[in-house]
């Protein structure tokens, strides 16, 4: 979502990302930019960080001889990363993440490989315990620059109404 200069006093603004509840609408498509090019480091960097040991992460020679012939991206990072790129426009504002569901991958990514997100409003419905705040579920699609869909998930979302925000 494109920020929002929202004016606080005269001639003063401030920055707002994010939607509101009210904003969601089901059905609606967002295109979430800008992409990301992963790179070696990042892969080598988090699956360590992450203690994950799989040599085919960060062993070349060992990947060579895989039937992918290339070190293949930890999908943890592939998630991290599309996630990141859809919080501006489907969680800025919200409260938290309520659930995830549904995770599916379906092609692998490689080093060099740029990645783009989308998501899709499937559900929302007001909060029956929180008057101020309503639920709304996404399924969120991750791209490869040749349009390959290589994961996809349902993420749902405490998200606040106008007004109700913390930056509000």
């Amino acid at each position: 979502m494109v920020g929002i200069a929202q004016e606080i006093a005269p001639h003063r603004y401030r920055e707002s990302y994010g939607r509101y509840y009210e904003d969601f609408e089901i059905g609606d498509c967002y295109e979430h930019r800008p992409g990301r090019t992963v790179t070696e480091t990042d892969n080598i960097w988090f699956t360590l960080l992450t203690m994950n040991t799989h040599p085919l992460h960060f062993d070349n020679d060992f990947a060579q001889k895989s039937e992918f012939k290339q070190a293949l991206v930890n999908s943890c990072l592939t998630l991290s990363i599309v996630v990141g790129m859809s919080v501006s426009d489907i969680s800025q504002k919200a409260i938290g993440n309520l659930g995830w569901d549904k995770i599916k991958l379906s092609a692998p990514v490689f080093v060099g490989d740029t990645l783009y997100a989308e998501s899709e409003v499937l559900d929302k419905r007001e909060s029956s315990s929180r008057p101020t705040q309503g639920i709304v579920t996404v399924r969120t699609f991750g791209k490869k620059q040749d349009g390959t869909v290589f994961i996809s998930f349902e993420r749902t979302v405490l998200v606040p109404k106008r007004g109700y925000a913390v930056d509000d």
